[in-house]
């Protein structure tokens, strides 16, 4: 009986405000005094150049820390937006995917710093002398860095949502937007979430690079962690660097309380398996929202206006969706949209040509090429060595809840951790035992975008159904074989979304992993990351853009010719159902 009341009481809706409400009050208005906080001063002038705005006292870092938050949680509002409409867009359209995926592949590709040098004097135009557009720049910058992953990942999901959910929306007449929302979306969300983790981790991991800025005679500093991180390398401050850990840390912890947890928690119920012997996830946030009889009188009028969209978009009862049939009309579209995107391609292939090789010889074209050689062999080698390790971790992980929740705020750490921050070891090392950069600062490009295979083989593993593994068990499966017929079958199009990321991750990382420098010591390996980084740092917009178009050139290639391959068997092999 006992329990009965409990049940009861944690269900219903409060019939007066109880402390819940006060949680959830103080968690919004705090949220929104933070926000208020961080963004005072977007509408100063900038400082004059040379003026220091960056002060390397450990006292100011809580205030670094929550302007570095808000961009950070803005980047990602946005990637949530890019995501939910891009990606749906090329899942849904035959004729967009032939685009907005090859494009995709190309952003990705497109270093950070290769965005910053195009994008920061516009957005420096559109508040000019103002902090604000220099704000704007930064977040763009986080953005580039967060927003290509989430959609890789939203649009693998919804081309693999299983048969029989399809078939069943279908037999229940529900129009485009409720299928969406009721099952396309609600399907991709667990992977989703998983890689927006992975997304703000990689937005730390380029922050330095967003938050003090240099493209040759133009240099813009913003107060936050990154550039803390960036004054302290310049000045060699061991001390600094510690306490930017420290802060860095303690930055991910609450956002994983305040956000990913309760996402997480949120998701759950959106797992296309539910194992009753499992214990889902919790999150005190989750529930104090869900308990809070304010907030459920707030978001009330905004759940019915939801469901009235349901209804205007629903499909008649004597209608149901039936396959376009493709005619003559259907053929002569296809030839007119291939004839325009070849068209468009030819013309941006032109301009990118006739301005990247304006003073520039054959020599140099051939030069950038035999670089993205030597950076496309560390790639490859380091995306198979990622992969031997961590998709048997990911695998046992995903298949435990509650190992993955402990080891979630971890792995998020260990991804956001700047390269910068490694600086002083590596060049140390390097310099001490007589090292060769070419191989021993490799490493680097894989620091932050390895995580991208871990995180998305424990979103892959954590949907093998219990029924699958329990007649695994039951048959006596084991070793190889239940790799190869039950865990590396369910992972695999979430390994194959991941090896993208991360490959694209890796050639974008090769900015910071190719040249490093420490004090006035400096060490550069071969490679088109540190041609596009020293072009970069000279204001040379000629061999920024011939840099950044080979990089392009051999991430759309590599996809093309092999990762698009390997989603293409994902989606016929091994999607559930």
């Amino acid at each position: 009986m006992t329990s009965r009341l409990r049940f009861a009481r944690e269900t219903s809706h409060p019939v007066a405000l109880t402390l819940w409400d006060l949680v959830a009050v103080l968690l919004v208005f705090g949220g929104l005094v933070l926000a208020a906080q961080g963004s005072r001063g977007l509408m100063q002038p900038l400082p004059e150049p040379g003026i220091g705005v960056i002060d390397l006292d450990p006292s100011v870092l809580p205030e670094y820390a929550i302007r570095t938050s808000l961009r950070m949680l803005a980047a990602m509002i946005l990637s949530l937006v890019f995501t939910f409409t891009y990606a749906t867009w090329a899942a849904k359209s035959r004729r967009a995917e032939q685009v907005l995926i090859p494009l995709l592949d190309i952003l990705q590709s497109v270093p950070i710093l290769g965005f910053i040098s195009v994008t920061v004097v516009f957005f420096m135009s559109l508040a000019a002398g103002r902090v604000l557009g220099a704000e704007l720049a930064a977040v763009f910058a986080i953005f580039t860095s967060q927003a290509w992953n989430m959609a890789f990942s939203f649009y693998q999901s919804l081309r693999t949502v299983p048969k029989e959910l399809a078939e069943a929306s279908r037999s229940l007449r529900l129009g485009p937007w409720m299928r969406f929302w009721k099952l396309e979306a609600p399907f991709a969300m667990p992977a989703l979430v998983w890689n927006m983790m992975m997304s703000m981790s990689g937005g730390w991991f380029f922050v330095v690079a967003c938050e003090a800025i240099s493209v040759g005679d133009t240099t813009v500093t913003l107060p936050g962690i990154g550039s803390y991180i960036a004054l302290a390398v310049a000045q060699r401050d061991l001390g600094a660097i510690g306490w930017a850990i420290a802060g860095m840390l303690v930055v991910i912890l609450v956002y994983d309380q305040l956000l990913f947890r309760p996402l997480v928690a949120w998701s759950d119920r959106f797992r296309f398996e539910q194992e009753t012997a499992v214990t889902p996830p919790r999150s005190w946030v989750l529930t104090a929202f869900r308990r809070s009889l304010l907030v459920s009188r707030a978001v009330a009028p905004l759940a019915t206006v939801w469901q009235w969209t349901y209804r205007m978009t629903a499909l008649p009862a004597e209608s149901s969706p039936a396959p376009a049939k493709r005619g003559r009309a259907a053929a002569w579209l296809d030839r007119l949209w291939y004839s325009t995107v070849a068209a468009i391609c030819l013309i941006a292939a032109w301009r990118v040509a006739d301005f990247a090789l304006t003073g520039l010889t054959p020599g140099d074209v051939v030069t950038a090429i035999l670089l993205g050689l030597v950076t496309a062999v560390r790639v490859f080698v380091l995306i198979a060595l990622a992969s031997i390790i961590w998709v048997p971790i990911g695998v046992w992980l995903g298949l435990r809840p509650a190992a993955a929740r402990f080891a979630q705020p971890i792995v998020q750490f260990m991804a956001a951790f700047p390269a910068n921050l490694l600086y002083p070891l590596v060049v140390s090392a390097i310099v001490a035992f007589r090292l060769d950069p070419d191989v021993w600062l490799s490493p680097l490009m894989i620091l932050g975008t390895q995580w991208y295979i871990l995180f998305n083989v424990i979103a892959g593993a954590s949907t093998i159904p219990g029924e699958l593994r329990d007649i695994g068990t039951n048959l006596g499966v084991r070793g190889w074989l239940w790799w190869q017929r039950i865990a590396l079958p369910a992972a695999f199009p979430f390994y194959v979304t991941g090896a993208v990321t991360a490959s694209g991750g890796a050639w974008n990382a090769s900015i910071v992993a190719e040249s490093v420098s420490w004090g006035h010591t400096r060490l550069e390996a071969h490679g088109l990351g540190a041609y596009i980084a020293e072009a970069t740092a000279a204001g040379d917009y000629h061999r920024i853009v011939l840099g950044i178009a080979v990089m392009s050139t051999f991430v759309v290639i590599i996809n093309r010719a092999f990762w698009r391959p390997l989603y293409a068997l994902a989606e016929r092999k091994f999607r559930l159902g």
